[in-house]
């Protein structure tokens, strides 16, 4: 039987079920079926949508770079963001890739002028008070390992704290911290495959 959940992964676990060292990992938070996985990843200190499955086909077809499917993340960065900033994360950002250079595709860059409501994050980000911090909304259709806070580092600007908030239509907006939902493939291939 296929599988098929998106679980609103928590800061600070790994995006896997076996165990190392004594970091969280996905079996510490959520029960699902013994064959289902993690599609792609999530780094251990990012936060948001995972989808999981069993579907090995569904999982071959995110995963492609000709899918290119869009995934947006609500990223706290320090300091206040200049617009030339903004600009270079439209345009792209030569970041290192597995120690070569690459430049990243271009990107859709919101600058947001409120806090967005997230779960609150344990522990939260450190609170500076001569520091001030801005939110931007990122939307990207790659995947290449830390590219957004490689990205954002980049500019000047370091990732304080990073949320996938959004796979191509489905949003975290709602959920909490840890809760894993259910899907039928007909509703992951409609809100994830079809874009906004």
């Amino acid at each position: 039987m296929l599988h098929y959940f998106v679980l609103y992964k928590p800061y600070e676990v790994l995006s896997q079920f076996s165990k190392e060292g004594d970091k969280k990992t996905l079996k510490d938070i959520c029960v699902v079926p013994g064959d289902v996985y993690p599609v792609g990843r999530l780094d251990y200190d990012s936060e948001g949508l995972l989808l999981l499955t069993n579907d090995r086909t569904m999982n071959a077809a995110l995963l492609h770079p000709d899918k290119a499917h869009s995934r947006s993340y609500l990223v706290q960065v320090e300091g206040k963001i200049t617009k030339q900033a903004v600009l270079q994360l439209q345009n792209g950002v030569e970041i290192s890739v597995n120690g070569a250079k690459y430049l990243t595709k271009p990107a859709q860059v919101q600058l947001l002028k409120d806090d967005p409501l997230l779960p609150d994050r344990y522990p939260p980000i450190r609170f500076r008070k001569n520091v001030p911090t801005s939110w931007i909304e990122l939307t990207l259709t790659e995947g290449k390992n830390r590219q957004v806070r490689r990205m954002t580092a980049q500019t000047g600007f370091p990732t304080l704290r990073l949320v996938r908030y959004r796979i191509g239509k489905l949003s975290a907006e709602g959920w909490q911290s840890g809760e894993l939902r259910s899907y039928s493939k007909k509703e992951i291939e409609s809100l994830v495959f079809r874009q906004p």
